[in-house]
């Protein structure tokens, strides 16, 4: 079966579930985006936060990819950075208990955590230190991580690093792999627009993005935006929330819905969808059908905290998926 490899900011996610927006509004975080901040303002945040319901969760947009496609049954790797430190083994036996390769660079610095406020709305606003993640570099890519692997799947969150990231695709096209980006944060879109322009054009075959991310990199509205992105790259697909999502690719066109589930917290709907996605790609379903997995995972996984679900939702995620 084909493998796939995941590349990412390797993050402990701390889940806060808030009763307002206050908390966003006094530390300027806009809502639905990524803020990066140092160790202080994390711990800031957390002292604020104190008596409010937590939890905390292995993390990471790439490794959520993961995890999902491994829950599966998907054989999978990963390269990341973390430290030898309490979250760093939380981080590394999460993703090896479903028999995920590990490539870990082990750094000084912490392991990186995403702090994750959520609203009463379901929406989540992520304040990331990244510690060890952020000294992931391309020096730490090698070729051999890259043999026997069909796709790269990288987040968004690690374009700000150029170099990282022009390495990794032009190492996995050398090696026949394929390569799909979940655009992660619209604030990052823009603030990358002509990097990111430039490396899906050139590298990326599958471009994952929610309606704020597709109108960060076009201007457009998620259909437009949609085919403008599709004329950049292999396969694109625009997430539109509720309505479900649109898949291109030269001139199929495909619009999904949704499964009917209750919203707790929309960590991870993302992510899951990319693994869904995914997995109908390996076993080669047509893109209408990878569209229906993926809606399936990431509806699913909105119906928990966190980006991690129990042995029970994945027996019935696969019982929908065989039907």
């Amino acid at each position: 079966m084909q493998k796939v490899l995941g590349l990412g900011n390797a993050l402990v996610d701390i889940l806060i579930r808030l009763e307002d927006d206050k908390l966003l509004e006094e530390f300027s975080l806009p809502k639905g985006s990524m803020q990066l901040t140092g160790p202080e303002t994390a711990h800031k945040i957390m002292n604020k936060a104190k008596g409010l319901e937590t939890t905390i969760s292995s993390g990471g947009s790439a490794a959520n990819t993961i995890n999902g496609l491994a829950r599966l049954g998907i054989p999978t790797g990963y390269i990341g950075a973390i430290c030898k430190d309490k979250y760093g083994g939380y981080f590394q036996s999460g993703l090896e208990e479903f028999k995920t390769k590990t490539y870990f660079n082990y750094r000084e610095t912490g392991t990186g955590i995403a702090t994750a406020l959520i609203t009463p709305d379901s929406e989540r606003t992520f304040a990331t230190y990244l510690g060890a993640a952020l000294e992931l570099d391309a020096s730490m890519i090698k070729e051999e991580q890259f043999m026997g692997y069909a796709y790269l799947h990288f987040e968004g969150y690690l374009v700000p690093n150029h170099e990282l990231v022009e390495k990794a695709l032009l190492m996995a096209h050398k090696n026949g792999v394929k390569t799909s980006i979940d655009m992660a944060s619209y604030n990052i879109v823009e603030e990358n627009i002509d990097f990111l322009k430039k490396i899906i054009k050139e590298h990326v075959d599958i471009v994952f993005a929610n309606e704020d991310e597709a109108k960060a990199l076009t201007g457009k509205e998620p259909e437009d935006a949609l085919n403008e992105i599709a004329r950049m790259c292999e396969i694109a697909v625009v997430k539109i929330g509720k309505e479900g999502s649109l898949i291109k690719q030269g001139e199929y066109f495909s619009k999904t819905g949704v499964i009917d589930v209750h919203s707790v917290d929309t960590t991870g709907a993302g992510d899951l969808y990319a693994a869904g996605f995914l997995y109908g790609l390996i076993h080669k379903l047509p893109l209408g059908e990878c569209g229906r997995i993926a809606s399936i995972l990431s509806g699913k996984v909105i119906e928990v905290i966190g980006s991690k679900m129990n042995d029970k939702c994945w027996n019935e995620i696969k019982e929908m998926i065989s039907h």
